[in-house]
């Protein structure tokens, strides 16, 4: 995962295939928690607060995080829970970046 945190997430305009089943599940692998959906097109992950206030502070760390990489989460508020998944629209599926922006929201938990 240290690779991972040291890389940045590049514009993807479209165009690019996105990871197959297999690369994405090895990537998965690397970021702790995160699951790949039965599609292997995004992968999700659920955070667990002791309250609503928390849950939104977490929620301001991710957003600074994903803007610095240009790459945003969606993001599911469930008053102390946050879900979060993420993808690459661009390319209806994965995509490396998709596994930075993960390791780096790890780190701001």
């Amino acid at each position: 995962m240290s690779d991972l945190l040291n890389k940045k997430c590049v514009p993807c305009k479209g165009g690019v295939k996105p990871l197959s089943r297999a690369d994405a599940q090895d990537y998965t692998d690397e970021v702790s928690g995160w699951i790949l959906d039965e599609k292997a097109l995004k992968i999700s992950k659920e955070f667990k607060f002791k309250d609503f206030v928390e849950a939104v502070d977490f929620v301001g760390r991710v957003a600074d995080v994903a803007e610095e990489e240009g790459h945003h989460p969606d993001i599911h508020i469930f008053y102390n829970k946050v879900l979060l998944e993420l993808s690459t629209h661009s390319i209806g599926g994965l995509s490396e970046n998709d596994f930075i922006l993960a390791a780096k929201i790890n780190e701001h938990k």
